[in-house]
């Protein structure tokens, strides 16, 4: 078995260990613990830190595939490790001393924000940092949090080729960081996807990303398109739980009876059709999203650069993957009836986590919008696509 077939084994392994504690997960509004260093020795925390600096480096399909069998577990596991796999891709423009203090330990976990909330003044050594930051999924359990800011030298922003304010993502050791309650929400709970923020900290400047490094390792992992990875997290975690729906409005099926009937809801047609119809829209929107991958991932192999193409292929069927994977889950949802609605069935947490990775910003409306411009040959503007 390849290191990538054993990474994606773990993962399998680990979804039926995580998925009792589903409710705890929930409760507690952030992974225990325990299970997150679980994950960190289980390598999912260092997918995409290359292997010259004790990272794993696997294609983005095989962490994909880690992801999706996280979250027929628990959707939480599923999408903290995405967001920790993609954080590391920042270490391309860090220097291996960085590297090497931010992941120290085998468990070791990083996450950030890329969005640029912080002001970073240069100072002797490297910057002193103020900002806050949303959405930090992760954050509680993790070792250091990235943020990212603008630089700011003799008070004025540093500037791009463009003339647009630069932004860089800076590393804040875990004493640095005040995390702020505001994750109190409707799904995904478990992520711990909190607010945090820092004050008048110093970074010095081999944590900050791309002030000393300037290009990227020649390596297919960088030549993927930037923003696909953390895209395909969203889509892998919706798959993941659309799976989970589906397996289990199979299972409440083929075990209620409703009206006094002997017979179970499996003999009826309208159920059979359902679960037809369920199957054949995740397979269908399943392979679709590896298969852009997979060709995405054959042409990194080279030396070019990929084609716009290659971007709007990927890009497409993720937000497809997603859209898929809900119309699953609220239809399973509706299967099972009243069962779903109780705390103790994993449909009810399913349906509204589900619904909460539709509001992520990498698979918006704007994307399709975007897909569809390209498609038709229209001027179309493509920054973070």
């Amino acid at each position: 078995m390849s290191v990538e077939q054993d990474l994606v084994e773990r993962a399998r392994r680990m979804a039926l260990e995580v998925a009792p504690r589903g409710a705890e997960i929930e409760a507690a509004r952030q992974i225990p613990p325990d299970i997150s260093r679980a994950m960190g020795e289980a390598g999912f925390y260092r997918m995409f830190v290359t292997a010259d600096r004790g990272g794993l480096e696997v294609s983005p399909r095989t962490a994909a595939e880690v992801y999706e069998a996280l979250a027929q577990g628990d959707a939480a596991c599923g999408w903290v490790a995405f967001i920790a796999a993609t954080t590391t891709l920042a270490f391309g423009r860090l220097t291996d001393q960085a590297v090497g203090e931010i992941m120290a330990r085998s468990d070791s976990l990083a996450t950030g924000v890329f969005a640029a909330n912080g002001i970073a003044t240069r100072v002797e050594g490297g910057f002193r940092v103020t900002g806050r930051w949303d959405w930090g999924s992760g954050s509680p359990n993790a070792d250091w949090i990235g943020g990212g800011c603008i630089l700011v030298e003799d008070g004025e922003p540093l500037k791009n080729s463009a003339g647009l304010p630069r932004n860089h993502m800076l590393f804040f050791a875990r004493d640095q960081v005040t995390s702020l309650d505001t994750w109190r929400v409707s799904g995904l709970s478990g992520t711990g996807s909190t607010a945090f923020a820092v004050e008048d900290v110093f970074v010095p400047e081999h944590h900050a990303a791309g002030v000393l490094v300037k290009s990227l390792p020649d390596r297919p992992l960088y030549r993927f398109p930037a923003f696909s990875p953390l895209a395909q997290g969203v889509g892998a975690v919706a798959l993941g739980v659309a799976r989970a729906a589906l397996d289990e409005a199979t299972r409440v099926v083929g075990e209620k009876r409703r009206g006094g009937s002997s017979a179970p809801l499996s003999e009826r047609a309208h159920t059979q059709i359902e679960i037809a119809r369920a199957e054949a829209r995740l397979r269908a929107a399943r392979a679709l999203f590896y298969q852009t991958i997979d060709a995405a991932w054959e042409a990194a192999q080279g030396s070019e650069p990929l084609s716009l193409d290659h971007s709007r292929d990927m890009r497409l069927a993720v937000n497809h993957a997603v859209a898929e994977s809900v119309a699953v889950v609220d239809a399973m949802y509706t299967l099972a009836g009243g069962t779903s609605i109780y705390a103790v069935s994993p449909l009810q947490r399913q349906f509204r986590d589900i619904h909460v990775a539709t509001q992520h910003f990498m698979v918006s409306p704007n994307i399709l919008e975007t897909v569809g411009r390209l498609f038709l040959g229209l001027p179309t503007t493509t920054a973070g696509f």
